[in-house]
């Protein structure tokens, strides 16, 4: 079984958003805007999306293997 690299780094990026965001939520903010929870939520965000994506592309069928009478046919286009 192959590891894809999105898995651990996504649920990586995941967890340290969630803790960016948590240390944004509880402390003030900074020039009027709350950097930590915003970026937080970033991170949050992408580590979930390359974790589903990841996956996403874990579940996928493999292609059979192609015959000889496959690799005929994908040849003349029959």
């Amino acid at each position: 079984m192959k590891l894809d690299l999105r898995i651990p780094l996504g649920l990586m990026f995941t967890i340290v958003g969630l803790i960016l965001s948590i240390f944004g939520a509880i402390y003030e903010q900074s020039a009027g805007l709350d950097i930590n929870l915003i970026w937080g939520l970033v991170i949050q965000a992408s580590g979930a999306t390359m974790f589903l994506l990841g996956r996403r592309a874990d579940r996928k069928p493999k292609d059979p293997p192609l015959t000889d009478d496959r690799v005929w046919r994908a040849g003349h286009g029959h």
